[in-house]
């Protein structure tokens, strides 16, 4: 078992975090959104070992899923799972023992969170389906990335408002932002094997809908900031955002695959700016 322990850390991506820091940040927004300020310390602590936990079990199913695709993509081919070091079982049960106790992990929590959390798991083990047959399943990812915000919300306020699923709407329009730019990585790839993907049916069009993405996502947290009554940090916070976005249009512009996968990776700055500012509005 210790000698499989490095193999298991690589399904799961434990190695490339930047998938964990992407779930992270929503559900950071809407924990200190929901609470007004600093969350118990105890609903940090949940959420934020939840998050790494239903992140890592959804990468084992979706290497399970596409263990054959990953075989013919340069970016994957090397994945343990597509090249036998780790057996298809041993991916579903990984996958479990870590959905399972991120399950265990809100037993503390009420009832509401409990059901959201089984539409959360559904959505993070449907997910890797999706590319099969939906034209543009960045947008169910962003659901799925996105369920840590009602589940939130949930935790703290017993409830999830109105402002909760506009912020839910936000993620989705953020992930298929950055995930189009990830996915522009892998586009010939996914051309040839006939998946689906928001780059390819954006087509020669995917620079303006990737623009035009970053600013329903901008709008959508300024309409959040204005119901939350939130003022000049949280406005300062989507100003930066913004540059962000404009600096990744710009890297991507000649959609080299180095520069987009760059954009891709700088998002978690993006999610980052936007919670430091409802922190300074919510904690100072």
């Amino acid at each position: 078992m210790q000698a499989r322990l490095p193999l298991y850390i690589r399904l799961v991506r434990l190695d490339k975090p930047i998938g964990i820091l992407l779930l992270l940040w929503p559900t950071l927004w809407a924990l200190w959104a929901a609470s007004g300020g600093w969350p118990q310390w105890h609903l940090i602590v949940i959420f934020s070992l939840g998050t790494a936990l239903m992140r890592s079990a959804g990468c084992a199913m979706n290497d399970y899923f596409d263990r054959d695709f990953d075989l013919h993509v340069d970016r994957t081919q090397n994945r343990v799972l597509t090249t036998g070091q780790i057996r298809p079982v041993e991916a579903l049960w990984v996958a479990a023992a870590l959905a399972l106790a991120s399950l265990l992990l809100i037993l503390p929590l009420n009832g509401l969170v409990w059901l959201l959390s089984l539409a959360a798991a559904f959505l993070a083990v449907t997910y890797p389906l999706m590319k099969r047959f939906f034209a543009i399943p960045q947008a169910y990812l962003g659901i799925a990335f996105g369920f840590g915000i009602p589940m939130g919300f949930a935790a703290v306020q017993y409830e999830v408002p109105a402002v909760a699923w506009l912020m839910l709407l936000a993620n989705v329009a953020w992930s298929v932002a950055y995930d189009t730019e990830y996915a522009l990585v892998d586009i010939q790839d996914d051309l040839k094997l006939g998946l689906k993907t928001s780059a390819i049916t954006f087509g020669r069009h995917d620079l303006v809908m990737i623009g035009l993405c970053y600013a329903i996502t901008l709008g959508l947290l300024a309409i959040c900031g204005v119901m939350l009554g939130y003022g000049l940090a949280y406005a300062c916070g989507l100003l930066v955002a913004a540059g962000l976005a404009v600096r990744h249009l710009y890297w991507i512009r000649h959609r080299e695959r180095s520069a987009c996968f760059r954009a891709f990776l700088n998002n978690t700055w993006f999610g980052c700016i936007i919670f430091l500012g409802i922190l300074a509005e919510t904690s100072f």
